[in-house]
């Protein structure tokens, strides 16, 4: 086993704690995408939805933060391979993993409506 391999059980959560909590220091669009996501579990929990109904949140949520941070580590990742030189190649891949946060933060978007619009209207006189 490599010195990588051994780390360790604990370790492991340390390390994805840390890199959690360097996506969220280091960029501004995923401490957004947080407080609203807070927000909209906030929203469903006065709305009084159902267990399956939190789940589809709870899973829209998480589709967003995580390519956010996937986003977020491919652009790190290739900014450190070609030392923040312009390549069209990386202005690609980055224009890429960013139209996959925009899509999942859409299906989001979607799926909200959809869920929170059929709530808010019993609201409605």
């Amino acid at each position: 086993m490599t010195r990588y391999k051994s780390q360790g059980f604990n370790n492991t959560f340390r390390n994805a704690r840390k890199g959690f909590n360097l996506a969220v220091r280091s960029e501004i669009n995923i401490r957004i995408h947080v407080v609203v996501a807070i927000s909209v579990l906030v929203f469903a929990w006065y709305l009084k939805f159902s267990a399956v109904e939190f789940c589809i949140v709870l899973f829209a949520i998480a589709l967003v933060i995580c390519s956010e941070m996937l986003n977020t580590a491919i652009e790190f990742a290739l900014d450190s391979i070609y030392h923040n030189r312009y390549s069209r190649m990386v202005g690609m891949a980055k224009d890429i993993s960013a139209g996959a946060v925009m899509f999942a933060t859409f299906i989001s978007v979607a799926i909200g409506i959809i869920l929170f619009g059929g709530k808010i209207i019993t609201f409605i006189p």
